[in-house]
Parts: structure tokens; C-alpha cells; sequence
């Protein structure tokens, strides 16, 4: 790519994403292709918009949707919160309740497991594991724009969202279609659906706003827009995502009361 078409390209991305954030496209098309430069096969990384940007043959990569990681397995072992290190264990709110912890599978990969604890008297109490996704380029301590890679850490869960009515969210709920977003994947999977349904992470926006409220109180630079949205069937931006029905489950699920938090990032930093 010429150096005049690469800070095209850079201009209408970094535009982009500096109105959107991760996922809020607010009815934009677009196609997320691969990082200019790369010939390696995709990794983990984070999920706003790209700009449309066309995808080496080198970099053509087989889909990997949900669909085709191990879907719903058996459950972990109930009582704790499994392969958390002291650090991260240590980060969770004492009044929190409920724990939706995404797990990596390297810290470049861009797929997840995801399990939704709820603490009872005799400790943590796990749901089933669900197939999930995250940022195209992996896992970062320190997310920056654009960098695709999702944010570690333990974020809060205050708010949802979504282009469909609410199935029943006891979290505040903005039905808006500011919520769509049509165009092609990372695989070149469309896109479209992939924000019927979101739960906005407290990554650097303001708990209590709609997901779509673009403020971003550490600044534009260390990312933000992050959610928990519908799996289109590759990687993010930075985001989370899980199946439509997973979806549903959650935002059933997560009580304000409870004070929900996720704790996210690859196994090997989740751990230490």
C-alpha cells in the first residue's frame, strides 16, 4: 500500500473510531480487515469499526465462529473463581455477586470461554461455559486506540443495550437503533445483528449512560466503546462476544443489585 493510501486509510479509521468507539457504529458499514503489513494468521484484538481496508491474500484467514469452539461443556468445579490469581481476585468489589470471567486462549488469540458466577454462602457458583470471542489481535494491560487488543482487567457491568427490544434486561436497557451496523468481518462474516444485544464494559466511559454515550474520561487515546455484544463469527475490535442466545441469558441474568462485574484477559494473566 502507497504511503498516500495508508494515511487515507489511517484518517477514515482513526474518524471513525474517535465517533464510535468499540462497536457503537450507529448504523455505519463497514469491513474489518487485518492490520496493514501482517502475513501471519490473525490474533485476538479489539471491536470498533475499521475502515474498509482490503485483506492480503496472505492474511485470508478460515472463519472460526462460535459455532465451531466447543458451544455449552460441563460446568467448573462450584466454590471459586478458577485460574484467578491473587491480584485479579484481589480487584474484585467485596459487594460484587456476580463475575462473568472471559478467558483467553493466548494472549495473541482472538477466542474466549466465558462462565457466569454468582457467589451463594458456599462460594462461587459457575454456569456453563460458553464460546466466545475477543479483540482480533489478543490481550493488552495497557489498550490503546486501536490497538486490537481487548482491555485486562476486572470492569463493571451497569449498563446494556441494543438495536432489538429488551428480552427481559434487569440492567437499564436502551432500545435505539443507533445500535445497527451492517458490512463484513475480519473472515469477511457479516456483521450485521452483532449489536441486537450489548452490555457496555466500564472501560473508560461513564457507568450509568447508555452503552452509545461517548465519553471517555481517560481520554480518546486509551480506546473505549467496549462491550459485551452478539458474535458475528471472528474477532473484535475489543469487545466480548458471545452467541445470541448467551446474550439473552446474560442480560436475564446480571442484577444491578448484585454489582456484576467481568474479569477478562488470557489465561497466563488472568493467573498471575
Amino acid at each position: 500500500m502507497s504511503s498516500a493510501r495508508r494515511l487515507t486509510a489511517g484518517a477514515i479509521l482513526l474518524a471513525l473510531t474517535a465517533l464510535t468507539g468499540c462497536g457503537q457504529l450507529g448504523a455505519h458499514s463497514v469491513r474489518l480487515g487485518n492490520p496493514a503489513g501482517r502475513t501471519a494468521a490473525p490474533s485476538p484484538a479489539t471491536d470498533v469499526t475499521r475502515a474498509a481496508r482490503p485483506m492480503p491474500a496472505a492474511d485470508q484467514a478460515v472463519p472460526t465462529p462460535a459455532a465451531t469452539i466447543p458451544a455449552t461443556t460441563a460446568a467448573p468445579a462450584p466454590g471459586q473463581l478458577v485460574g484467578l490469581g491473587p491480584h485479579l481476585l484481589a480487584a474484585i468489589p467485596a459487594d460484587s455477586g456476580q463475575v462473568l470471567l472471559v478467558t483467553g486462549s493466548g494472549r495473541d488469540s482472538s477466542t474466549a470461554t466465558a462462565v457466569l458466577y454468582q457467589r451463594s454462602a458456599a462460594g462461587w457458583q459457575p454456569g456453563s461455559i460458553w464460546a466466545a470471542h475477543n479483540g482480533h489481535d489478543g490481550w493488552t494491560a495497557d489498550h490503546r486506540l486501536n490497538d486490537y487488543r481487548s482491555p485486562i482487567g476486572v470492569f463493571g457491568l451497569t449498563d446494556a443495550g441494543g438495536r432489538l427490544p429488551t428480552p427481559g434486561s434487569l440492567l437499564p436497557y436502551n432500545h435505539s437503533n443507533g445500535f445497527t451496523v451492517s458490512g463484513q468481518g475480519f473472515n469477511g462474516e457479516p456483521l450485521a445483528g452483532s449489536f441486537d444485544y450489548v452490555v457496555a464494559i466500564n472501560y473508560n466511559r461513564v457507568p450509568g449512560t447508555s452503552p452509545l454515550d461517548r465519553t471517555k474520561p481517560m481520554g480518546t487515546d486509551r480506546g473505549g466503546g467496549i462491550w459485551v455484544h452478539v458474535d458475528h463469527g471472528g474477532p473484535t475490535h475489543a469487545c466480548v462476544s458471545l452467541s445470541a442466545d448467551h446474550m439473552k441469558e446474560l442480560l436475564h441474568t446480571l442484577d444491578p443489585a448484585r454489582h456484576p462485574v467481568i474479569v477478562m484477559g488470557d489465561a497466563a494473566s488472568l493467573a498471575a
